[in-house]
């Protein structure tokens, strides 16, 4: 009998520079673009980079880049194009009239499916599911309009597909509702298993999406945690234990990662992965050394983390992947982050000395603790320590 392989969908991408979008920076955008279609399992024939003075309120892009597309998708006998920026339900509409039989995806449908495949507790469903919910609200418009022009009446007449978009909108929200309540339970246990570990220091580790945040915890902890070169292999936060002597253990969590041009309210169903690293005692935030928007990846963490992570929260800062940097550019780390640390979790190098710091960190915390049991101690009855 023969294992049926399933057909891996071919497609193109399509990236934008506008006079806020600088080429380089636009070319970044859409060579990430091409690493979440090879993780959504897609295989990317080509890609356009299209510079606009302003986005096309219709398609996006002008008419003559969408009738190139048009050619190139068949020529490559591609059935999928992916656009690095968010389309309305009007755009998607628009395209898909202009390119038959051809799926249109923008960067955070593509990232979604991508989320549906790699959720595997029930947290992280109830999350992909909010999140696909909330992405399909605003494109359910005409949807139904097709239902509308058959009846074509005048000024106070309510077509059907007019009532069915109202039917489906108060669905979802109905779904979503239900689905956050849900989330919110989960929240709360998480909650208390914090306060459980009131004695156990704590560290949440945070970053970018393939900075290497798996293959750091297993080098740490010598843990088993699935690591792989793509982005978001892990979706689920794990958590480990670091044996650091005296028979005293830290508790390491590893969260999902970032990314960049994600929509508001998807970082807002995400943030609850994060809970983890918000009751998390210090903070190990890690940036890929190698990457060459490595200051973007850190202003999207430190931006994602602003409102979640008290200011005073402790934090290492470390560059992974090292060994994979040329030599001037670990110069301006050095210059640039100097209390930073360079480390390869792959090749074993700098481990140590970060394991040093997380000690440190760890001591810093237990004589806070033990001057703040002391203090209770010998307060007055009823006295509680903020």
């Amino acid at each position: 009998m023969h294992e049926h392989k399933k057909e891996i969908e071919r497609c193109i991408l399509v990236g934008i520079a506008t006079p806020k979008i600088a080429p380089w920076l636009a070319t970044e955008h859409l060579n990430e673009l091409e690493r979440l279609a090879d993780t959504a399992g897609a295989k990317v024939t080509r890609t356009f980079l299209q510079r606009v003075q302003a986005f096309n309120p219709a398609t996006l892009i002008g008419e003559g880049k969408v009738a190139e597309i048009k050619t190139a998708l068949e020529a490559d006998e591609a059935k999928m194009v992916v656009f690095d920026d968010d389309l309305s339900g009007s755009q998607v509409r628009n395209l898909e009239s202009r390119l038959p039989g051809v799926k249109v995806l923008d960067r955070t449908g593509l990232i979604l499916d991508i989320f549906a495949k790699h959720a595997e507790t029930a947290e992280s469903r109830l999350m992909v599911e909010i999140a696909q919910l909330q992405y399909m609200m605003p494109r359910l418009t005409g949807m139904w309009t097709h239902l509308c022009r058959q009846h074509n009446g005048g000024i106070g007449t309510k077509g059907p597909g007019e009532t069915q978009l109202e039917t489906d909108r108060r669905l979802i929200n109905a779904r979503i509702r239900d689905l956050k309540k849900k989330l919110k339970k989960i929240e709360d246990a998480r909650d208390r298993t914090a306060e459980k570990r009131y004695d156990t220091f704590h560290v949440g580790i945070v970053g970018y999406t393939n900075a290497g945040k798996s293959t750091l915890t297993n080098r740490l902890t010598g843990a088993n945690v699935y690591a792989e070169d793509k982005l978001f292999a892990t979706l689920d936060s794990t958590t480990r234990k670091l044996y650091i002597g005296d028979g005293e253990t830290i508790i390491l969590s590893d969260t999902v990662g970032f990314i960049r041009k994600l929509p508001h309210n998807l970082v807002e169903t995400f943030k609850s992965t994060l809970g983890i690293a918000a009751h998390a005692n210090c903070i190990l935030e890690v940036v890929d050394a190698s990457a060459p928007d490595y200051k973007e990846h850190l202003e999207v963490t430190q931006k994602t983390l602003a409102d979640i992570i008290d200011g005073e929260t402790p934090r290492i800062t470390v560059f992974n992947k090292a060994e994979a940097a040329e030599e001037t550019k670990r110069d301006e780390l050095r210059i640039n982050y100097p209390s930073a640390l360079q480390v390869s979790a792959l090749e074993n190098i700098g481990m140590e000395a970060l394991r040093e710091e997380l000690v440190k960190e760890f001591t810093k915390w237990k004589e806070k603790r033990l001057a703040q049991k002391e203090e209770e101690a010998n307060a007055p009855d009823g006295w509680v320590a903020e």
